[in-house]
């Protein structure tokens, strides 16, 4: 009698997994819920970004920071409703969405299982992602609107279009070329547009001295920073595996992968800091997790658990010696998004063509399987294509958007901080926040304490 119970039990259960739509689509539920939950998680890492770039800045931009990360949703929100969704998954042929503008139920979506309401959300909580990106690389110096102009943008025109290519029916799909989860598509979008603001912007001031050599302005709070880089890995729980759009026997695999990765990353960016600087550098242990999230975001679901480790492993190697390179080159990315998510998210790209294994990729395989270099072509082509197009919009959003407003605060808000010149409002109100240490040739603690006043008197 029990096992009869069960059994019906379960019956009235699975009555609830499908319903219909008015056109007569069948939805499943499960499928639904777990969408829903994973776009939870990935919203959920806005908090994540918020707190590794405010750990890794100084304190008296603190306010601005947290600021610009909690915008920024609302800022891709609208944009993504009006704009970009129809551009990146409205029919249209292969470069661009010509339809499903100002979102709503009539909206095409490239999957049946779920409503197009959960699919939009997803998708809105992934344009967001990429458009944080950008904050941390062009922190401590940006003016507030500048920044929000190009998010708006960015979101709208710049990042559906190319994600059009890749998810939305576009050219490089039919291709062939398969970035699962956004290493391109989302991160090196997102790190191309911050590359550009970065070569517009120029360094912080103090960053690197007249010889040459770079001087380490250090985050006033590793503590936030480290639970940002949790809270990250957390979310990316629902951005790979949310990413397959059902719950079914992939996610598992997929979550795996992602795990895997993580940790190799954390160990390859823990070892490699240990032998530069002799001390194991906690800082490139959470961007060895993160860059190792990233390298596994486009593969993750066609390579083996043990291709992932590598793959990882790998990108924690690889982000400790591109931020030095970046330094060499005296491009200032105070929180490292260029090493994580512009290269390593190349990396991860590349790593379909290198490990795609044929039993999980439809009988391709990549060159380590004996599938030759077509897939590994292909992948090039993409991020080739990708790189290049969104380097040029950017760039040239960049130049206007400074033509127009400008992209840098005063000299004056910018040694005072831009939590008063730009917020009026300071992150630790009543605590010290300066030192006495010099932070360039000609800028000490009493031209410090001076700008601030300054500052301070225009804010009152």
């Amino acid at each position: 009698m029990k096992m009869h119970g069960r059994k019906a039990l379960l019956l009235i259960l699975a009555s609830f997994c499908a319903v219909f739509a008015e056109d007569g689509t069948q939805y499943n539920m499960v499928d639904t819920m777990w969408v829903l939950i994973a776009g939870f998680l990935v919203f959920f890492m806005n908090a994540g970004f918020a707190f590794v770039e405010a750990g890794f800045c100084r304190a008296k931009n603190v306010v601005n920071i947290l600021a610009k990360n909690f915008m920024v949703f609302a800022l891709a929100a609208i944009a993504f409703w009006a704009l970009g969704y129809g551009l990146m998954f409205g029919k249209g042929g292969a470069i661009i969405g010509t339809d499903s503008f100002l979102f709503s139920s009539t909206a095409n979506s490239p999957v049946t299982n779920i409503p197009v309401f959960a699919f939009f959300f997803f998708q809105l909580a992934f344009a967001a992602a990429g458009c944080s990106i950008i904050s941390g690389a062009v922190a401590e110096r940006i003016k507030l609107i500048s920044f929000i102009i190009f998010g708006i943008v960015m979101v709208a025109v710049i990042y559906p279009l190319t994600g059009h290519w890749i998810w939305g029916g576009g050219w490089l799909s039919s291709l062939g070329f398969h970035d699962f989860a956004g290493s391109t598509a989302v991160h090196s979008v997102g790190g191309w547009c911050a590359l550009t603001g970065i070569l517009i912007l120029g360094p912080r001031m103090g960053k690197y001295r007249a010889d040459g050599s770079q001087r380490a302005i250090l985050g006033h709070s590793i503590p936030l920073a480290t639970l940002g880089g949790f809270i990250l890995w957390f979310g990316w729980f629902g951005f790979n595996p949310g990413s397959q759009l059902a719950m079914d026997e992939n996610v598992p695999r997929i979550a795996l992968t992602t795990a895997l990765a993580s940790c190799a990353g954390i160990i390859g960016g823990m070892a490699v800091s240990w032998r530069i600087s002799k001390k194991p550098d906690l800082s490139m242990v959470i961007n060895g997790c993160l860059a190792g999230l990233v390298a596994i975001t486009a593969p993750c679901a066609v390579v083996t658990p043990a291709a992932s480790i590598l793959i990882g492993l790998i990108a924690g190697i690889i982000v400790v010696y591109s931020v030095m390179f970046f330094d060499k080159l005296k491009i200032d990315d105070p929180v490292g998004a260029l090493s994580v998510h512009l290269v390593n998210g190349i990396w991860g790209t590349l790593a379909v063509g290198l490990f795609a294994a044929p039993e999980l990729f439809g009988g391709k395989a990549g060159l380590f399987y004996g599938g030759g270099f077509k897939q590994l072509g292909i992948q090039l082509t993409g991020i080739a294509a990708t790189g290049t197009t969104v380097f040029i919009l950017s760039f040239l959003l960049w130049s206007i958007i400074k033509s127009i407003f400008g992209l840098r605060v005063s000299h004056e808000e910018e040694i005072g901080g831009l939590d008063v010149g730009e917020m009026g409002l300071e992150g630790y109100s009543g605590f010290q926040i300066f030192t006495t240490e010099d932070i360039g040739p000609s800028i000490s603690f009493e031209s410090s304490k001076t700008a601030r006043n300054k500052v301070q008197e225009v804010v009152r």
